[in-house]
């Protein structure tokens, strides 16, 4: 896979703030060197997030998100700023554009001090240099007052470009304390068999993205790989000369799986490699077994972090909410919602079951699950939900016991 072709949800964040016509689309252009963000003297020119994926050389794949000016006006206005806060929640560094021609800084302060709160990495532009005379652009003032060093850039004539990718390089998250998909879970050499069903909800002539990252994951361990589908499986495990490390399953199949492959092999799944790679496993444990506690008329909400088109036994609108009722032998009310945000009524949900966000960032995905627990609402992902209701939770977790206890 190039790095044209990483998953946006394996991308840095890189996310432009700022009051309208502050230069954030240009500034978009002169760092990515296209013309992909519409430029405009007409203030508001951006009314939605704006999502681009691409490289920025040196720093690698990233996607860059031009957001909507902060002091917008009016009702629609209001839910334009909206649309900008939450765009802090999938932000990993945020950049923060300042007109040169600004002299108020009290609406900067309040926006650093909101990205601050979300301990983001910040970096400070100041835009439209080529505007100034020499002798009012004094760098070190603004620092002083700002409490943090700025960048003094022009977009349109394309200078200090290269101090913010330096800059960017700086901020960027450390990659220490993140776990890999599968990795560290296996050595080079060993045999894991990944088990993929094809189903309607497949995409025609490729395997699904989890499946095809965890795969990568294992290729660039050193481990061999073996993909299989779900009636062949036994087949697969009888041929193989040397007895497998990992059984890797799509939780569709886990029953199945479960009881053909031997005790003495590790057992997990797709979606419980990405609870413990993008989520908290241990909080999405505790929410599956707080599945025994569901009672009539209780509300699930059955999240998604993306829009797709909907098959005829699609997992969260039909799968889920029948397996659970068939578990529970209650009458619970099941509502969804897809996309970057929770409905504003998530206190009224006793559980909230989440997709396995192969779509998300690590941050967006813990930003969730902290928004679920503060409110005190259990969340479970759809892999650890099937592996408790098929009684196979503890078996599945052995690869991860030391996280989850």
């Amino acid at each position: 896979m190039s790095l044209n072709q990483t998953p946006r949800g394996d991308r840095v964040h890189i996310s432009l703030f700022g009051r309208r016509n502050a230069g954030k689309s240009s500034l978009i252009n002169a760092l990515t060197g296209q013309q992909i963000a519409l430029v405009s003297e007409v203030p508001g020119t951006t009314t939605d997030p704006v999502y681009k994926a691409m490289e920025i050389l040196p720093i690698g794949p990233v996607v860059i998100i031009d957001t909507a000016g902060l002091d917008d006006v009016g009702g629609l206005g209001e839910l334009r700023i909206q649309k900008t806060i939450e765009v802090l929640n999938k932000t990993d560094v945020a950049i923060v554009v300042i007109d040169g021609s600004c002299s108020d800084y009290s609406f900067e302060k309040d926006l650093l001090q909101r990205i601050e709160a979300k301990k983001l990495p910040v970096i400070i532009v100041l835009n439209k240099i080529d505007q100034l005379d020499q002798k009012d652009l004094n760098i070190a003032v603004l620092q002083k007052e700002l409490g943090h060093n700025v960048v003094a850039v022009s977009a349109v004539e394309n200078t200090g470009i290269a101090e913010i990718k330096q800059a960017l390089i700086k901020k960027l998250p450390e990659e220490e304390g993140k776990t890999f998909l599968v990795r560290d879970l296996i050595n080079p050499g060993d045999l894991v068999i990944l088990v993929t069903p094809i189903d309607s909800a497949a995409p025609k002539g490729r395997v699904i993205l989890p499946q095809q990252q965890v795969l990568r994951d294992i290729l660039d361990g050193g481990a061999i790989g073996i993909v299989t589908r779900e009636i062949e499986f036994a087949a697969a495990l009888a041929s193989l000369g040397k007895k497998p490390k990992l059984v890797i399953t799509d939780s569709q199949a886990f029953e199945k799986v479960s009881a053909e492959t031997p005790d003495d092999i590790m057992l997990t799944s797709f979606s419980i490699l990405f609870a413990r790679h993008k989520g908290d496993l241990a909080e999405l444990v505790k929410g599956a077994r707080t599945v025994d506690t569901l009672q009539d008329g209780d509300k699930i909400l059955v999240a998604e972090g993306c829009t797709h088109h909907r098959q005829c036994d699609d997992i969260g609108t039909v799968k889920i909410p029948r397996w659970l009722r068939q578990y529970t032998g209650k009458q619970l009310v099941f509502e969804h919602s897809a996309g970057f945000s929770y409905p504003s009524n998530l206190e009224d949900y006793k559980l909230v079951v989440h997709c396995g966000a192969c779509m998300l960032n690590r941050r967006e995905m813990q930003h969730r699950i902290l928004t679920a627990k503060g409110k005190t609402i259990p969340i479970v992902n759809y892999g650890v939900l099937i592996a408790h209701i098929q009684g196979i939770l503890p078996r599945v977790l052995q690869p991860f016991s030391a996280e989850v206890l």
